[in-house]
This record gives C-alpha cells, sequence and structure tokens, in this order.
C-alpha cells in the first residue's frame, strides 16, 4: 500500500481508502485499487474489497489518490485520479450504490467520467489528486489539483463545480511552486486560533488556512500557513514563497499525507504513508510492504506558525502494562534499562530538565541550514556539552543494534536551539538497509520553558515515531534490526552529555496488538460493545 486516499468519518464509522495493489507487493503495473478498511476508533480496522479498481478506460491502467467529499445531504462522493487508456492523467468521479450502507461497500463510476480531462498546457502524467472540496461563498465547490504546467513549474491549480459533473478551472493558481518541479498530494484545510486543538471542516471563509504539499525532488511533505482568498481562489504563505523552505510535517521517513475532519469529535486527524527502506526482495519475502503511521491530531501552535501533532487519544487504549522509572537524573554517559515492556511494542513518554542551559555548545551558524547533516555529524555517540541525551529504542542486549532518539542543545547568542534526532546509524547490522540520520530544529524557547523538553516515542516494530516538544516536531523512522527475530527489543533512557540531565518523569506502556484488516464479521458487535471489550 502507499497513499492515504479519502479518509472520512460517516455514519459512526471510520473509513479508510488507500492505493493499493492486490496482486502484489510492489508498484505494480497499471493495477493500482482503492484498499478500503473500517474502524470504529481508528486503531481497529476491518478490510472491506477494493472500493475501487480500474475497469473502464478513464481508469484502465490505475485507480490513484484523491479525496472524499461530504456532501449536505450527508452522502460521501470520492473524486480521484484515473490512468485512462491512453495513459493521461484525468479526474473522476465516483459514488456510494447505497449510501445508506454503514460500510459503503460498492462504488458506482459514472459513464460521463472523466469529470476534468488533461488540460493542453500540462504533461499527461502531472496532474492528479484532487483535494478534498469545499463550498465557497457562491455556492460552487472548490477542489485543489496538482499538476505541473508548461513553462511555469508546479502548481495547485483550482476547480469550480455547482453539481461535482461539470468543473471550471480557475485563472489563477491556487499556489505557484515555480522552483520546486511537479507537487503532489495537496492539502488546504482552515485552522481555529492560535492554541486551540478544536477543528474545522473544510470551509474558504473567515479562518487561517494551512496549505500542504509533497515535493517529488526531495520526497517530503512541507505546509505553511497562509491566507486563502475565497473570492479569487488563491493562497498566500505567511512564510517565504518557496515551499521547499517551508517547515515539514514530518523530519523523517514521511510522504503523501492527507488530513480530514473528524466531526465525532471535532478534531482534524493526519494520515501519513512510510514506505519500506529495505530492499525489494524483503517485501518479497514479507508478502507486503507499506504501512500508515498513526493517525494524529493536528492543531495550530500557540505561536501562530507551526502546527502541533499528537497521537489520537484512541490509541492509548492498547497501553497495557505499565512502567514509571523513577530516577531523578541521568548522569553523564549514563544509560538506564526501562525494565519491565516489551520493547517492540511501547509507547514512552518521558520529560527532561536541563539544569545548566547556559554549558551548551556554541551553535555554527550554517548548522541551521542542514540539520539533518548535523543530527549525521553529531549522533548519539558523539559527546556534546547539553545533550545528546533521550532514548535508546529497538536496542539488542548487547547494544550492537539500538534506534538513537535524543536531543541536544546549542546555545546562539543569547539564545538556545533544541535539536532533534533519530539516529538510525547503529538501528541494523544488516546490510541493504537504509539507515540515514533524521533531524530537524524544535521551535519552541527551552529557556522561557524552564529547560523542560518533553518526548513521546510510540514503537511499533520497524515503526518508531517520535514527537519532540509537546509535537512540535515529529520523526518518524523505519528500523529493521536483526535481533528481534530471536527475542525481545530492549528500551533505555540515554545521557551522553558532559552534565546531568534531571528526568522528571517517564512512563512506558507496552502495547496491546491491534486488530488490523481482519475480515468484518464481528464489526457490528464490536462497535455495540463498551470500548474495554472491543479491545
Amino acid at each position: 500500500l502507499n497513499k492515504p486516499s479519502g479518509p472520512m468519518y460517516h455514519n459512526g464509522l471510520y473509513h479508510f481508502f488507500y492505493q493499493y495493489n492486490p496482486d502484489g507487493v510492489t508498484w505494480g503495473n497499471g493495477n493500482l485499487s482503492w484498499g478500503h478498511s473500517v474502524s470504529v476508533d481508528l486503531v481497529n480496522w476491518f478490510a472491506l474489497d477494493a472500493a475501487l479498481q480500474p475497469s473502464r478506460s478513464f481508469d484502465a491502467n490505475g485507480c490513484w489518490s484523491g479525496s472524499a467529499t461530504i456532501l449536505p445531504d450527508g452522502s460521501p462522493v470520492m473524486l480521484y485520479t484515473g490512468i485512462d487508456a491512453r495513459g493521461d492523467q484525468v479526474q473522476n468521479v465516483a459514488f456510494p450504490k447505497n449510501a445508506s450502507d454503514p460500510l459503503l461497500v460498492e462504488w458506482v463510476k459514472p459513464e460521463y467520467n472523466p469529470v476534468i480531462p488533461v488540460p493542453a498546457d500540462i504533461k499527461r502524467d502531472d496532474f492528479r489528486d484532487p483535494s478534498t472540496a469545499w463550498l465557497g461563498a457562491d455556492g460552487l465547490w472548490r477542489i485543489a489539483v496538482a499538476a505541473r504546467v508548461h513553462d511555469v513549474g508546479g502548481a495547485t491549480l483550482i476547480y469550480r463545480s455547482k453539481d461535482f459533473l461539470r468543473w471550471e478551472r480557475n485563472a489563477d493558481p491556487l499556489y505557484l511552486a515555480h522552483a520546486a518541479g511537479m507537487v503532489e498530494c495537496p492539502d488546504l484545510f482552515p485552522v481555529s486560533e492560535p492554541g486551540v486543538e478544536v477543528g474545522l471542516p473544510a470551509s474558504g471563509a473567515g479562518a487561517r488556512h494551512v496549505l500542504k504539499m509533497s515535493v517529488m525532488d526531495t520526497v517530503q511533505d512541507y505546509y505553511v500557513v497562509g491566507r486563502y482568498d475565497d473570492t479569487a481562489d488563491t493562497f498566500v504563505p505567511e512564510d517565504d514563497d518557496d515551499c521547499r523552505s517551508w517547515r515539514r510535517l514530518d523530519y523523517g521517513h514521511v510522504y503523501a499525507s492527507k488530513s480530514f475532519f473528524d466531526p465525532s469529535k471535532n478534531r482534524r486527524v493526519l494520515w501519513g504513508w512510510a514506505n519500506e527502506s529495505d530492499s525489494v526482495s524483503d517485501d518479497l519475502v514479507r508478502g507486503w510492504s507499506g504501512v500508515q503511521t498513526v493517525p494524529r491530531k493536528i492543531w495550530l501552535d500557540e505561536d501562530g506558525k507551526q502546527l502541533r501533532q499528537w497521537p489520537v487519544e484512541e490509541i492509548e487504549t492498547l497501553r497495557s502494562k505499565r512502567v514509571n522509572l523513577l530516577i531523578p537524573e541521568v548522569n553523564a554517559g549514563g544509560v538506564n534499562e526501562i525494565i519491565g515492556v516489551m520493547g517492540t511494542q511501547a509507547d514512552v513518554e518521558v520529560v527532561f530538565e536541563v539544569p545548566a542551559l547556559e554549558h551548551a555548545d556554541v551553535l555554527e551558524p550554517n548548522w541551521l541550514l542542514d540539520p539533518q547533516s548535523l543530527c549525521g555529524e553529531k549522533g548519539a555517540s558523539v559527546p556534546g556539552s547539553v545533550g545528546p541525551f533521550g532514548l535508546l529504542v529497538m536496542a539488542s542486549g548487547d547494544m550492537q543494534e539500538h534506534t538513537a532518539v535524543f536531543f541536544r542543545v546549542f546555545r546562539q547568542n543569547d539564545k538556545y536551539k533544541v535539536l532533534m534526532c533519530t539516529d538510525l546509524s547503529r538501528s541494523s547490522t544488516r546490510d541493504g538497509v537504509y539507515k540515514p540520520p533524521y533531524g530537524a530544529f524544535v521551535d519552541m524557547d527551552i529557556e522561557a520553558h524552564g529547560g523542560i523538553i518533553s518526548l513521546r516515542t510510540l514503537v511499533d516494530h520497524s515503526v518508531v515515531e517520535s514527537f519532540g516538544g509537546g509535537g512540535r516536531t515529529c520523526i518518524t523512522a523505519r528500523v529493521y534490526p536483526d535481533h528481534v527475530v530471536n527475542g525481545n527489543s530492549h528500551l533505555y533512557v540515554f545521557n551522553n552529555g558532559t552534565g546531568a540531565v534531571k528526568v522528571s518523569s517517564l512512563d512506558a506502556w507496552e502495547m496491546a496488538t491491534a486488530t488490523v484488516n481482519v475480515l468484518p464479521d464481528g464489526l457490528i458487535a464490536a462497535s455495540s460493545v463498551g470500548r474495554a471489550q472491543a479491545y
């Protein structure tokens, strides 16, 4: 599987659609479909038949990414990119055969597709990924579509329609990414006031908006806060105009993310795809490739410039055995094991306090330009004045294999900068595994927070998701250690700085196994029993 497509909440169920090859573990050749799973809680999932499969001339070579929209009468509609019989990327519409079916098993693709053919000024294979639609003040629906326009570059186009059948392109693009080349999977959504965690449905009026784009050249997701003009249908960033210098949703191994508004809890939820980073031959042995990250609640930080992300609260229902590690501090060079939880499925929350920020190493100005390389240069094994300190996860008993998630504090004039890293250099002794450093600066004033910074890391076998500074910086990694085949993994808290670091709190939970993509026989029963029984 790969890109999330059309996540939504409908009639008491979460629906997740995703790019899926039903015939093999790799991308395939013209048979990409829309996989379909449903859940009552975003944690336990039931597999249904593919919702969309290549079957008509307008999608004969694949049903690619798209989005779901809930119409005013409560019924859903899908817009998706089809690769037609000629190889053109065209935009199609699909409706549920029976909108009262809670599982939405069958979908109908009308004969009048495609509703948006590839325009003359766009290459046939550079036009895709229609967004969730929203209603403008004029009563017309809008969608954003990714494209690369001749002699212009990457663009996010706006189309309008009153009926999801006839669409008209706006003269001006929503946003132009001149230097970025092809951009994909646009996501435009409103946000509440800074610090307010309530999500908003797609709309054009009033609120500030976030524009997220996936840039093919870097295989990264970038976003910026800005102003959307719902009359001109244009977007103006409040930050740098070059999308490649915008903030990233995840500074690790996530691409083609997609958000949706969850009306049941008034929140916006983000999905992200994390592909494999070992070899295709490993995929074939496993029999599958590609995963989705844990769904995340997202909202605008108090500073009004960055998004905060946090695992949805339902993930905590998988918490079972809990360990509370009572250590007042970790001394220089210290490594303390977190004993009592299974290290391959764990949720760890730790709060650190740096007692002597003034001892931090001086930050070289050029280090700000490339924090990922800085994490490689100053990995977990390189001592510093304040840090590295953090967690060692997926660690073998002899420590030959481990993944380090850590902070390092630098001094810049009279301020402090916090670097967050996930160091994969020792994550596996296997050959042929991608083991890069990941890193970013956490945009927070650690001095104003009393030298305190938090870290939460979710470990789920090959997926390690970390949230630094209350979710201001997120890093996802894929790891493939050899030792897990023969036994359990270990967890540690460590400090490789020259000064002690206080541990204000450290809680670790062993995580139960979710129900993932089983057949839906017990779905109705599971949704009618108490939450404790459903797991």
